[in-house]
C-alpha cells in the first residue's frame, strides 16, 4: 500500500528515460502488446507518446504526429518546445498532468499522453475509441412508438444520448473513477439547480467511499454499495436503458449515475412505482395510457396474489360464494396442491432462465417442446391438475407484465413466501402475510426516501398522478418526492 501512495504522489521526470523504465517495471510496457511508446525527435527534443492499442482512434494520433513532426521543417530550434508542442496539437480536449499516477490512468483509459524530454508536465490528448456496438433499441424496454436509440456500454455516448436530448446550460455529469484496479469511470448526472443538493451530496460522498478492488460487473455492484440492500430482494434503485426515460426523470430532479461498460443507468431515488411505470404508456394518448397502467397495474397484483389466493379457496371451499364454487381443481391427484404450484413455478424458472441462454432460432422450438410436450403430457398424466398450470401461468404473464425485471422476481419471491404461508395457517397465514409484506414494503427507504411514496405516506395529489396518466400540459408541477428546487415544470 505503501508503495501506491508513493508513486501515486510521484511527479513525472523531467527525463523521458526515467518515466519509460517507471513504465516498463511498473506498467507493463514492452511485456503487454496493446501497451506502447512512440518515441520522436521534435525540434531536437525527445518526444514520447504513450498509448493502448484499441482503446484509441490510430487515425487521430496519426494527423497528431504528422503535425508535431512537421515543426521540424517549419518551426526553428527553440528552448520552448513543450508550448510548442503543446500549441501544434490539434485537438479540442489537451489537458496537464504532473503526476505519474494520472499518466497511467489517463493512458489505460484510452486517452494518450505526450511527454517532452525537460519538462515534468504530460499533455493528455483524447482519442479514445472504445470497442462496442451502436445505439439501438434496448429488448427490455420496447415500445411501439418512440426513439429506437439506447444507452451502449460507453459513457462517453451515454452522456451524449442525455445531452441531446436535454440542452440545458445547467445538466452536469461529474465524473470519477472507482475500483482500485478497475478505475471504472462514472458519471453523476443532474440539473443543477433542479436537483435537490443533499440528493446530489448523498450521491457523491457513497460513491467516493466505495473501497473496491475492480466494478468488472459495473452498474450492479455499485447499486450494492450504494443502497446496501442485503437480502431485501426488491429494487431499491431503477435501471433504464432509454435516454428518453433517464432524461425524463433528470428533468424531474432525479440524479442519474453512469457506469462505463454498462448498457444501463441508474435512477435514484426510486419508489416501488418508478418500477411499475413505462415509456409506452406515454407514447399513447392520455386515455390509452392510463388503461395500459391500470391493466399493468392488474397483472402486477396478480403475479403476487392470484396463486395465494386460489390456493386459499383450494384449501377452504366455503369461502368462495356459490357462483364461484366452480374455482377450485376439478380434478383429483395424489400431489399435494402447494407442491404442484412449487413445481410448476420453478418449471416455469426453467424455461425463463433456458430461453435466455437459447440460441434466437432455437428459441421457438423450445416454447414449444415447453408447452405442447411438457405441460400436456404432465396433465396428462396426472402429475398437474389443469388449473394449477392455468393460474400459474397467468401469475407468471403477470410476472412479465411488470416493467422491471428485478421487481418482477421480487414479486416471485413474494408470491411463494404467501404460498407457504396458506399452506400452514390457511386463511391467517393470508392476511400476516400480506399485513407483514405491505410493513416490509412501508419500512424500505432508499437514499432516505419511503419505497411506498406517495401511497404510505399517504399524498392524495401525487398518488392521482400515478394512477392516472395525465396530459402532459396539465402536469404542472414536479414530484415532491425528489424534493425538486424548481418546482414548476412549465413557467408561469
Amino acid at each position: 500500500m505503501t508503495n501506491k501512495k508513493e508513486h501515486k504522489m510521484r511527479p513525472i521526470p523531467e527525463s523521458v528515460e526515467e518515466t519509460e523504465a517507471f513504465m516498463k517495471e511498473k506498467v507493463g510496457l514492452g511485456e503487454s502488446f496493446d501497451l506502447g511508446v512512440r518515441k520522436l525527435i521534435i525540434l531536437k527534443k525527445q518526444v514520447h507518446v504513450y498509448y493502448v492499442n484499441g482503446l484509441t482512434d490510430t487515425a487521430f494520433i496519426i494527423d497528431i504526429l504528422e503535425q508535431l513532426v512537421d515543426q521540424n521543417d517549419t518551426e526553428r530550434h527553440t528552448q520552448k518546445v513543450f508550448e510548442k508542442v503543446h500549441n501544434n496539437l490539434i485537438h479540442q480536449s489537451v489537458d496537464e498532468i504532473k503526476t505519474l499516477d494520472e499518466l497511467v490512468d489517463q493512458v489505460l483509459s484510452g486517452l494518450i499522453v505526450v511527454l517532452v524530454d525537460g519538462t515534468p508536465i504530460g499533455l493528455v490528448v483524447d482519442v479514445r475509441s472504445y470497442p462496442g456496438r451502436t445505439p439501438v433499441e434496448p429488448d427490455t424496454e420496447k415500445v411501439v412508438r418512440g426513439s429506437r436509440d439506447g444507452y451502449v456500454e460507453n459513457i462517453i455516448i451515454n452522456t451524449a444520448l442525455t445531452r441531446r436530448r436535454i440542452r440545458d446550460e445547467r445538466l452536469r455529469f461529474e465524473i470519477m473513477q472507482v475500483g482500485e484496479r478497475s478505475k471504472t469511470d462514472i458519471a453523476i448526472g443532474y440539473i443543477k439547480g433542479l436537483a435537490d443538493p443533499d440528493l446530489i451530496d448523498i450521491v457523491r460522498k457513497e460513491l467516493s467511499n466505495i473501497k473496491v478492488d475492480g466494478l468488472t460487473m459495473a452498474d450492479k455492484t455499485i447499486e450494492e454499495f450504494l443502497v446496501k440492500q442485503g437480502y431485501n430482494p426488491y429494487p431499491l434503485i431503477r435501471y433504464t436503458e432509454r435516454a428518453d426515460v433517464a432524461s425524463t426523470h433528470l428533468m424531474e430532479g432525479h440524479v442519474i449515475i453512469f457506469v462505463d461498460t454498462s448498457p444501463s443507468v441508474i435512477i435514484t431515488p426510486a419508489t416501488i412505482f418508478h418500477h411499475m411505470q413505462h415509456a409506452e404508456e406515454y407514447r399513447q394518448a392520455p386515455a390509452i395510457g392510463t388503461l395500459e397502467r391500470w391493466v399493468r397495474f392488474l397483472g402486477i397484483f396478480a403475479s403476487v396474489l392470484l396463486l395465494p389466493v386460489w390456493f386459499l379457496f383450494c384449501l377452504d371451499p366455503s369461502l368462495l360464494p356459490e357462483r364461484l364454487a366452480f374455482v377450485g381443481p376439478n380434478e383429483s391427484t395424489n400431489i399435494p396442491i402447494i407442491l404442484q404450484i412449487i413445481i410448476a413455478d420453478i418449471g416455469i424458472e426453467f424455461l425463463r432462465m433456458a430461453a435466455i441462454h437459447t440460441p434466437t432460432p432455437l428459441s421457438t422450438a423450445m416454447g414449444l417442446i415447453a408447452a405442447v410436450l411438457i405441460g400436456q403430457i404432465a396433465i396428462d398424466v396426472g402429475f398437474f391438475v389443469p388449473e394449477v398450470i392455468l393460474y400459474a401461468s397467468v401469475a407468471t404473464v403477470g410476472t412479465f407484465v411488470t416493467p422491471s425485471l428485478e421487481l418482477g422476481v421480487a414479486n416471485k419471491v413474494s408470491r411463494l413466501i404467501l404460498l407457504i404461508g396458506v399452506a400452514v395457517f390457511k386463511l391467517p397465514g393470508l392476511i400476516i402475510g400480506i399485513t407483514l409484506y405491505i410493513i416490509l414494503l412501508a419500512s424500505v427507504k432508499t437514499l432516505n426516501t419511503p419505497y411506498l411514496w406517495p401511497l404510505i405516506p399517504f399524498r392524495p395529489k401525487a398518488l392521482s398522478h400515478i394512477l392516472l396518466r395525465r396530459p402532459y400540459p396539465g402536469s404542472t408541477i414536479r414530484p415532491s418526492i425528489v424534493h425538486p428546487q424548481d418546482r414548476y415544470r412549465q413557467p408561469k
